[in-house]
């Protein structure tokens, strides 16, 4: 029989022994706060009077802790959080960078004017199958997704995002929500479960999950694992999360059928969560496999940005119309992803900021658009500018912004990636850039000549439409107003997506945050 033993344990090598700064919870106060409201709006799911006071402070608060997060990651670099004190690769860790800061600082924009315009657009019984609490638990599992530093824990934050959409797509049970929700959760499965299969071919191979331990043995497995086949399957999956071609039928064909605050929030937020995870991933982890699929990445991203223009050019119906938008802003960021270099990852990361609050904007500008005018479709929609001159000065920046005209936020990213395809001589895919961005242009202007300058037609004329309150014209103006900062002065984006861009491409200091001490291999 072993004699005892008082001799103390060294838990140094195994756990985190020093006490965790405060600013350190940062990186995780963000999905805390949005489940533990969502939690409480459940406890309060009969008292609907009071949703709105709980989740419209809450978004407040995720914003300015997303604002703090991404100040601290500008100045002073990457840091992480890893669960339960155990040190990584074994606990599971938060990992803050520029990239995650600005995605989920931006998500939270938007998710703010989407929960204030819900406060209208969502009657008693939309709030009473629970769309605030669901909305909080979405934010949760796209915030979590950006700041996540474990691949399988990517997946899970999925899982929570998609779980959260599901009840937000079918909210008030209509005969068509089911419908576009069935085709939703069909492709989404498949693409989740492709995504999890591939992270189980990551543990095999590499035996960890963590993103930062990964990136430390991606040289040394190269040339006995099958990381090109790996690769391939992660784009596959995230593809399919992102809308992008050949796999993006999904997206026009369930995203009209919710209210337009949830298509809003698909539109601006979901298919961004599928391109981050494509950068992360590619990028950084696998970054010469992505070089190696370059071409094909290319060539997905110029079917996906033209036919989605085109797609758009084909609809008459506003919330069609806007989910083809979706589809070729995601071009763009692929096109950004398969030039690469530092040119081409900063344009992908600066367009994907710009189009979650375009697209936001563009659902919203419908939603109003089909308010006032009493109807979705092109063909009895008009005179909206005399109705409401406010909003066509909105869509008129929303509609510039989206097609990449100056001087709003959409030009820079497009000039960006145009440059970094010129600079590789992808004259092709350049020429796609400018094909889609002139359908886009013909698209909306036709929207505009229609739907706002065109004379209201006799038989649409119909009772009068009250006027917007602040809860709906407040989110617009927002984002219309981002749309324009951010188009006259580009520098501080521009800078921090290079950043980000920077980071991505030498993982060092992403990867020192993690493993500060150089950690065990």
């Amino acid at each position: 029989m072993a004699a005892p033993t008082t001799a103390p344990i060294d838990l140094s090598a195994a756990m985190v022994m020093a006490p965790t700064a405060l600013a350190d919870w940062l990186v995780i106060a963000p999905m805390g706060l949005m489940i533990t409201l969502g939690a409480v709006l459940m406890m309060v799911r009969h008292k609907l009077h009071l949703h709105g006071w709980i989740a419209i402070p809450g978004l407040v608060a995720l914003v300015i802790l997303d604002g703090l997060l991404l100040w601290r990651v500008a100045v002073d670099g990457p840091f992480t959080m890893t669960a339960g004190r155990w040190l990584p690769p074994f606990g599971i860790s938060f990992t803050a960078d520029l990239l995650g800061a600005l995605l989920a600082f931006t998500s939270g924009i938007v998710a703010l004017a989407a929960g204030i315009y819900g406060l209208r657009d969502i009657n008693a019984t939309g709030r009473r199958y629970g769309f605030f609490p669901f909305l909080m638990l979405l934010m949760a599992g796209v915030t979590g997704a950006f700041l996540t530093g474990d691949i399988f824990n990517l997946y899970v934050w999925f899982e929570v995002l998609l779980i959260s959409s599901f009840g937000l797509l079918i909210l008030g049970s209509e005969r068509q929500q089911v419908d576009g929700a069935l085709k939703y959760a069909v492709l989404n499965l498949i693409g989740t479960t492709l995504f999890l299969i591939a992270v189980g071919y990551v543990y095999a191979i590499f035996g960890t999950l963590n993103m930062a331990d990964i990136a430390r043995k991606v040289p040394e497995q190269r040339d006995v694992a099958p990381l090109l086949t790996l690769s391939t399957l992660f784009i596959l999956a995230f593809a399919m999360k992102a809308a992008a071609f050949p796999v993006n039928f999904w997206l026009p064909a369930s995203y009209h059928t919710p209210r337009v605050v949830v298509s809003a929030l698909f539109g601006g937020l979901l298919t961004k969560v599928g391109v981050y995870a494509m950068i992360r991933v590619m990028v950084m982890l696998f970054p010469l496999e992505r070089e190696e699929l370059s071409l094909l990445l290319a060539i997905a991203a110029a079917l996906t940005m033209v036919l989605g223009a085109l797609g758009a050019l084909a609809q008459s119906d506003l919330r069609r119309m806007a989910g083809f938008a979706v589809i070729a802003g995601i071009g763009n960021v692929v096109a950004g992803v398969a030039i690469g270099g530092q040119t081409g990852i900063s344009g992908a990361i600066l367009y994907a900021l710009h189009s979650i609050v375009a697209m936001t904007a563009l659902y919203l500008l419908a939603g109003e658009a089909a308010r006032i005018g009493g109807s979705w479709s092109l063909q009895t929609l008009g005179g909206l500018y005399r109705q409401a001159p406010g909003l066509a000065v909105s869509a008129f920046v929303i509609f510039f912004a989206t097609a990449g005209l100056p001087p709003f936020s959409g030009l820079w990213p497009k000039i960006i990636i145009l440059k970094a395809a010129l600079d590789i001589g992808a004259w092709w895919l350049s020429a796609a850039l400018l094909v889609s961005a002139l359908i886009l242009t013909l698209t909306l202007g036709r929207v505009f000549l229609l739907a706002f300058w065109r004379p209201q037609l006799a038989s649409a004329v119909g009772e009068p439409v009250s006027p917007a309150t602040w809860h709906r014209s407040g989110p617009l103006v927002g984002l219309v107003a981002v749309l324009v900062f951010f188009g006259m002065f580009p520098d501080l984006p521009v800078r921090l997506s290079q950043g980000a861009a920077a980071t991505l491409l030498d993982p060092t200091a992403y990867i020192q945050s993690v493993f500060p001490t150089g950690g065990a291999e």
